[in-house]
């Protein structure tokens, strides 16, 4: 009996006992609309320091200008966007890994073959923006909560998948070192 194959010729599911690549699924980050604030002072910054250019009182300079709006292109802008680049979720065939830290990295990973409870929580802006968080809990470990996520509904899916899948090649797995010859 023949697998069905997947794109690229590789089958869905690999034969019983042979090992499982890890594949990567999805990566992303939190929702971006925490970064409207931030657009919008780079937008009057950008506006202002036009405008000001060679028009300031005698005892300032086109340096003080310049010096002050990246100052505050830098603490408005700049560091809101680390911050939101530095938290990122990756979606493996064996599990779910959260990035976070801009110096140190800090990462927590669920396997999927385990199994865990997705909750979905969506507050009024969340639904909104189509976002939510989604928390992730196997009853040993400690919660993993993906914070602020775009299409909650799509991650809530593909999560469920995942189990599904990780818990089948599990079992599948275990039924295949239980029926095989002894040494």
């Amino acid at each position: 009996m023949t697998q069905p194959v997947g794109l690229g010729g590789r089958p869905f599911m690999p034969p019983p006992g042979a090992p499982t690549e890890e594949r990567l699924i999805a990566r992303f980050h939190r929702n971006a609309r925490h970064l409207f604030w931030s657009a919008l002072v780079l937008i009057v910054v950008s506006g202002a320091t036009a405008y000001f250019y060679d028009n300031l009182p005698a005892p300032f300079t086109n340096a003080m200008l310049l010096a002050v709006a990246g100052l505050i292109v830098l603490i408005a802008v700049v560091v809101p966007f680390l911050i939101w680049l530095s938290h990122s979720y990756s979606v493996t065939t064996r599990r779910i890994i959260a990035h976070n830290g801009i110096g140190a990295r800090r990462s927590q990973e669920m396997s999927h073959a385990r199994g865990y409870t997705i909750t979905v929580r969506r507050g009024l802006f969340q639904r909104m923006w189509g976002a939510g968080t989604v928390t992730l809990t196997n009853g040993v470990d400690a919660p993993l909560r993906l914070v602020d996520i775009s299409t909650v509904s799509l991650v809530h899916e593909t999560l469920a998948d995942q189990i599904e899948v990780g818990q089948i090649l599990a079992h599948r797995n275990a039924q295949s070192a239980t029926t095989a010859p002894g040494f």
